[in-house]
């Protein structure tokens, strides 16, 4: 059950694009000002992010061209979406506002002289030649006075055509930009309203009154960095894993952990695996930070339709001798109670200790930190011409200071088979190390009860 790392695209082709334009809601909308929660404001959160569609040619939508109808969907989301076509401001203590302008998001037609089938099975992140996909326009990535969208949409010479975003972090989630554009796909479809109004209502996310921590938040420790964790030259791995690979890591959760989810394995898995390749101090502490959707954390739950910044980052922790010498079940544990310290009042205490340590920012020494879109549902969105090839994230990791980032994604291989591509970012060194450790944990055999039996590991 050998598993391939997924090679680069080394795809050229030659993009023709049309100057960046304004696009505004197509009618007036209010001019005020609007507070972030205290969730969005966050330190963590002050990037871009870029996010990437591929959509096949479909003969039923033949002669209609994919730019004019998605240029004018956007404008009519904008009505209901009104605060994207603001800009952001910063008030005393750094404090982000959003100032509601109507000024609009920048908006760039582009002709591409390649069809989709010569990307091949290079669908998943880092997409190839984004540059072309997305162009960066000059001044337009600041977090404060910009355009908080940036959209290229690129005809491929096949009639398919590329979808490709990027959004400032501070304003949305992945939950909340996949249900601003599933809007402008209603939109694209003849909708005259949202199916799914859309929810401001950020004070639900904000510090209480006065702001108390009443849990731990190891994910802001000061730590220092060290020497024993080698990231430089780092380059993506990446490699596919369809339902019976997944199974095969399974085979590796003790019984009294077989509600695991797909996400626990995984990440416990990759996160030992990571930490054998780079061979840190065994006696260091190391550590893995993932996002957690808190909708439904609270009481009541977020109301649907919310799209700010829901999320709060989850950490488990332990020294690398105990990660690496243990069995998977070990990681899988730590994942699971991680995930299960996110409670209502773990929300409320992490977003009252966001503001009392105002702009704090998590702390990514010796830390393995992935993102799972897999359920966000980028491929279900459609302009006209169906779900997505691919939908999701167009680069591995945007954010500053990336260290050992990684995500999972939707993806379907060139046979048909329907599965999850994980990149991670490693030292190009370690690739070797990795990938033979993650077979090992495949190939070895499976557990049952509460054996623990560790799995055999190079170090």
């Amino acid at each position: 059950m050998a598993i391939m790392a997924l090679s680069p695209s080394s795809l050229a082709f030659t993009v023709q694009r049309s100057e960046p334009e304004l696009v505004t809601p197509t009618k007036p909308t209010p001019h005020e000002f609007k507070q972030l929660s205290d969730l969005d404001d966050q330190e963590s959160f002050r990037f871009q992010i870029g996010v990437i569609q591929f959509y096949r040619c479909d003969p039923s939508m033949h002669g209609k061209d994919p730019v004019k109808i998605i240029r004018e969907a956007l404008a009519q989301a904008l009505v209901f979406y009104y605060p994207f076509a603001g800009r952001l401001r910063e008030g005393p203590g750094r404090k982000l506002i959003l100032e509601c302008t109507g000024e609009g998001v920048i908006f760039i037609e582009a002709d591409a002289d390649v069809t989709l089938e010569q990307f091949g099975d290079a669908l998943y992140p880092p997409i190839p030649c984004m540059d072309k996909l997305l162009y960066d326009v000059p001044g337009s990535g600041e977090i404060l006075h910009c355009p908080l969208l940036l959209i290229q949409v690129t005809r491929l010479r096949c009639g398919g055509f590329i979808f490709a975003l990027r959004q400032n972090h501070t304003i949305c989630d992945a939950i909340g930009i996949v249900q601003f554009m599933s809007t402008m796909g209603e939109m694209a479809r003849g909708y005259c309203i949202p199916s799914i109004p859309p929810v401001w209502q950020r004070d639900l996310l904000s510090a209480r009154n006065p702001p108390r921590v009443t849990c731990t938040h190891h994910q802001f420790d000061e730590l220092p960095d060290t020497d024993d964790y080698p990231l430089q030259n780092m380059v993506p791995c990446t490699f596919f894993l369809d339902s019976t690979k997944v199974n095969a890591i399974r085979k590796h959760v003790p019984g009294h952990l077989n509600q695991c989810s797909t996400f626990d394995i995984l990440t416990a898995c990759i996160w030992r695996c990571s930490t054998i390749a780079l061979k840190p101090d065994l006696d260091s502490q190391v550590r893995v930070i993932f996002p957690v959707n808190v909708r439904a954390k609270l009481s009541p739950s977020l109301p649907t339709g919310y799209y700010g910044n829901a999320v709060v980052f989850a950490v488990a922790m332990t020294m690398a001798r105990k990660l690496c010498e243990n069995p998977l079940g070990y990681a899988i544990e730590l994942v699971k109670t991680a995930k299960a310290n996110v409670t209502m009042e773990y929300v409320r205490s992490y977003t009252d200790l966001v503001v009392i340590k105002d702009k704090l920012d998590v702390n990514r020494v010796r830390c393995y930190l992935p993102t799972d879109v897999t359920r966000v549902g980028f491929e279900e969105v459609d302009f006209g011409w169906g779900k997505a090839v691919y939908g999701g994230p167009a680069n591995l990791w945007n954010g500053p200071n990336p260290k050992l980032a990684s995500s999972y994604t939707s993806f379907s291989n060139g046979k048909g088979k329907n599965g999850i591509v994980v990149s991670i970012l490693l030292p190009k060194v370690t690739h070797e190390i990795f990938m033979k450790e993650l077979e090992g944990t495949l190939k070895g055999p499976a557990i049952g009860g509460l054996s623990t039996t560790p799995i055999k590991s190079s170090m």
